[in-house]
């Protein structure tokens, strides 16, 4: 039994105290739990075969309260292939109070959920540790980004320099050893000290450059599990202790006359030793290569940050103050071409901001004095003045980079199964080894014939492939969106997003601007005003109006830089419009019942409104001294990009759907405009969940695209949710895809991003499984009895198994490195 204590938050009487108990005791294999009201802590006893933390908590919740919990990411070093990142769950899953571990080898990193006060971090890391593997820590003024680079840097510089002296020795030894073996030299090259010289260049290679795999067999074989360096450590060392013996034998027999080394044969293979120790080295430099790769997207996204930010400080003085030091409220000042250090809001000034980098939006941005604005984004033309309102670890760019390495570090569904085989391949692969040993010893075999098929089983055989086949894919995929403002929560979003058979568009910000604008101005036939002045004094009547309407029309009128006038007179009509005096002119600005009520002659103007309500606009009348001079109409327009997009998704074979609280005449207007196949109107927002659950029924796959706040149910009850919108407005924590562009482009997008990354990890794996499945066998000898095999393939050179075994890897890394070139729809 294991006795669990948790922090609970939300008890306010004894009656919480029992609640808290009975649920936690309902929870199958718990055996008692007692609460502390006091100290707000319950104390629960439970089998752990049975049980475990996660749905005791759960269980609590459920019942109405809190339990604290808290998130810890480690860089972790040491891990050589997919059995390590399973050795670190497995141990961290066992610390008390830890509720949930991952590691990932790809990212190198490993994230832990755990209870705060059961368990602390410097538990969780010695628990790593004394698994055999490191712990990045941060000195005073270190980022983990700067750490984590000049790890993987020091990384790569090791495994260069085990190469470079692994190739200093290796290649003369091989290519002496292979003219030798193809009588290029003389016959003194059999003489026995050449034999020895081979031993003198073996050595360094065997235990300096192929050290690491001893201690990482070790370490693995410690810990009960076998990894990629047991199989290495295990071929190279057969091959190489096998050439001593035969040596010992020789010296033996040079000795004495009598003696004879038949058993073990005269050939020794020191350079096989020594070629694939270094030839599996250049894989693992490859490797440490590829994942500096992967995570280019996460650099260049901390690359977009400012150094310093200029703030003004005390008396009104200005100074440069390091990025870090800006706090909340200070003041910051952005001339034009610099970068903003800070999210903020402009307190003066007006500019264009270039926020491309974060959302991926090719056209700059107005600012004004109330806009918000970024960090990290570009200052394009004028001086702004804007007030701090988040900084460090709160700004958009911390959050998105945030989003992304824990999205990198998630794993797929699709990754189980490569997991479940990683974890029991190298025993297998070990069995096989022996049992060929022995099965071909017992054919009649030599034992030299023997020893090699044995050490060609156990250096053909790639668990690397296998482990990197899902998380390599997925990094650079994930990778890739982030740089074309496309979030990815998780790794089950990615490869959800390719399933998808419908997608449902709120209408309102989502297919539409989300603002009103002036669509048209029809005059009458009777007009005595052109339309500009018409415009104008629309505009000049809706003056001061905070009305959306009103907004729009001013709006439309400051685009064309017409002169405003202020009205004489302004009157208010509730439920009808606004009446004004502009330049000695009675204007009226209304609906029909206004007009009727102050029996305006109405030129034949009704056919005009009636097609403007039919276009789902919103139509007022304009009259001036009596008589109805214009039509008006004002509408949330539809998205440059929202017709283009509903056509991309038509042609990936999507059914589209849009979802609106307008009524029926409406949403059809809207919905014809733009080509989209079914409509929900005069939905209410408690209930979008419920239709989106209407459409999985009929058997879609759903995606739900909204403002990721309003929509927060459906987008949950969506098999993928989608927020769209710019910069801090996305509420990234309300769904699966954040797309940071305001553009519905982005939908099509996403999909096609999943699709390839998806269709990358199925290619990948099938190589990974394939390549074992085929040459593991081939390796065993089952082609030495069809004579018309090439010989290379019936015996199988220890050497050319570890060139196999490196090319899986590289097939692995290069294919999902391909990603990189992955091409979006503007």
């Amino acid at each position: 039994m294991k006795t669990l204590t948790l922090p609970i938050t939300g008890m306010d009487c004894a009656n919480c105290v029992r609640s808290v108990e009975r649920s936690a005791s309902k929870v199958a294999g718990v055996q008692s739990a007692t609460v502390n009201f006091a100290t707000e802590q319950a104390t629960v006893t439970y089998d752990p075969k049975i049980a475990n933390p996660q749905a005791v908590i759960e269980r609590i919740e459920k019942a109405g309260y809190s339990v604290p919990t808290m998130t810890l990411e480690l860089p972790v070093t040491g891990m050589t292939c997919v059995n390590c990142s399973n050795t670190i769950q497995r141990r961290l899953g066992k610390v008390d109070g830890v509720l949930e571990a991952s590691a990932n080898f790809a990212s190198e990193k490993a994230v832990v959920k755990y209870v705060p006060g059961t368990v602390s971090r410097g538990e969780i890391i010695a628990a790593v540790e004394k698994a055999g593997f490191g712990v990045l820590e941060l000195e005073e003024g270190e980022s983990a980004e700067d750490v984590e680079a000049k790890t993987r840097q020091a990384e790569i510089d090791h495994q260069v320099r085990r190469i470079t002296i692994g190739a200093l020795f290796t290649i003369p030894l091989f290519l002496i050893s292979m003219s030798r073996d193809f009588g290029l030299i003389g016959m003194w090259s059999h003489a026995l000290w050449v034999n020895y010289l081979f031993l003198a260049l073996a050595t360094p290679v065997q235990f300096y450059v192929g050290w690491d795999y001893y201690v990482g067999a070790y370490k693995s074989l410690r810990n009960g599990s076998a990894n990629m360096d047991v199989l290495v450590a295990m071929g190279s060392s057969v091959a190489y202790f096998y050439s001593i013996a035969i040596l010992i034998a020789q010296t033996i027999a040079s000795i004495d006359p009598e003696f004879t080394s038949e058993l073990l044969g005269n050939h020794v293979y020191f350079e096989t030793s020594a070629t694939i120790i270094t030839l599996i080295v250049s894989g693992r430099l490859l490797e440490a290569q590829a994942k500096g790769r992967t995570s280019e997207a996460i650099k260049k996204l901390m690359g977009l940050r400012a150094k310093t930010a200029r703030v003004v400080r005390g008396d009104g003085v200005e100074q440069d103050i390091p990025i870090d030091r800006v706090v909340r409220g200070d003041i910051v000042i952005v001339r034009p071409g610099e970068k903003v250090p800070v999210d903020g809001v402009v307190v003066e000034g007006h500019s264009t901001i270039d926020e491309s980098m974060l959302t991926g939006e090719s056209l700059p941005v107005d600012k004004q004095a109330g806009d918000k604005v970024i960090g990290a984004t570009l200052n394009k033309q004028g001086l702004l003045r804007f007030e701090a309102t988040a900084v460090g670890r709160e700004t958009a760019l911390a959050q998105i980079v945030k989003l992304v390495e824990q999205a990198q570090g998630s794993k797929a569904p699709i990754q189980r199964l490569a997991d479940r085989i990683s974890n029991i391949f190298v025993p297998i692969v070990i069995v096989i080894a022996f049992a060929t040993f022995f099965i071909w010893l017992a054919a009649g075999a030599t034992l030299t014939e023997a020893v090699l098929r044995l050490a060609a089983v156990l250096l053909i055989s790639c668990p690397c492939a296998m482990g990197l086949a899902t998380p390599l894919a997925v990094m650079v995929g994930m990778g890739k969106g982030a740089e074309n403002g496309i979030l990815l929560r998780n790794s089950t979003a990615l490869e959800q997003a390719q399933k998808l058979t419908a997608v449902v568009l709120d209408k309102t910000g989502t297919l539409t601007k989300g603002e009103l604008a002036l669509t048209d101005i029809v005059a009458s036939s009777e007009a005595t005003f052109s339309t500009s002045e018409l415009l104008r004094m629309a505009a000049s009547a809706e003056k001061g109006s905070e009305h959306p309407i009103g907004e729009a029309i001013i709006n439309a009128a400051n685009a064309q830089n017409l002169a405003i006038a202020t009205p004489a007179q302004f009157q208010s009509i509730t439920g009808h419009g606004i009446a004004a005096t502009i330049d000695g002119h009675q204007v009226l600005l209304g609906n029909l019942r206004l007009m009727q009520k102050e029996n305006v002659h109405l030129n034949g103007l009704e056919p005009k409104v009636a097609a403007l309500q039919q276009e789902a606009k919103t139509a007022m009348w304009l009259a001036v001294d009596g008589q109805a001079q214009a039509a008006i109409g004002v509408a949330d327009t539809v998205k440059e990009s929202s017709r283009e997009a509903v056509e991309q998704m038509h042609a990936a074979g999507l059914t589209v759907v849009m979802m609106t609280g307008d009524n029926q005449a409406t949403a059809e207007a809207i919905a014809q405009s733009v080509g989209i196949d079914r409509i929900f109107a005069e939905v209410l927002p408690s209930d979008k969940a419920v239709y989106v659950k209407q459409l999985q029924e009929e058997g879609f796959n759903v995606a739900m695209v909204g403002d990721g706040i309003n929509d927060a149910p459906a987008l949950a009850q969506a098999n993928v949710g989608m927020a769209i919108g710019t910069g801090t407005d996305v509420a990234m924590e309300s769904a699966d895809i954040t797309l940071m562009r305001g553009d519905l482009r982005g939908v099509p997008n996403a999909i096609r991003l999943s699709a390839a990354t998806v269709r990358n990890i199925k290619q990948n794996l099938f190589w990974a499984f394939g390549y074992n499945v085929l040459l593991i066998p081939i390796a065993a000898g089952i082609l030495a009895p069809f004579e018309f095999v090439p010989d290379f393939l019936r015996q199988l050179h220890p050497i050319m198994a570890a060139f196999a075994m490196v090319m899986s890897d590289v097939f692995v890394i290069g294919n999902a490195l391909r990603l990189r070139g992955f091409q979006f729809d503007a």
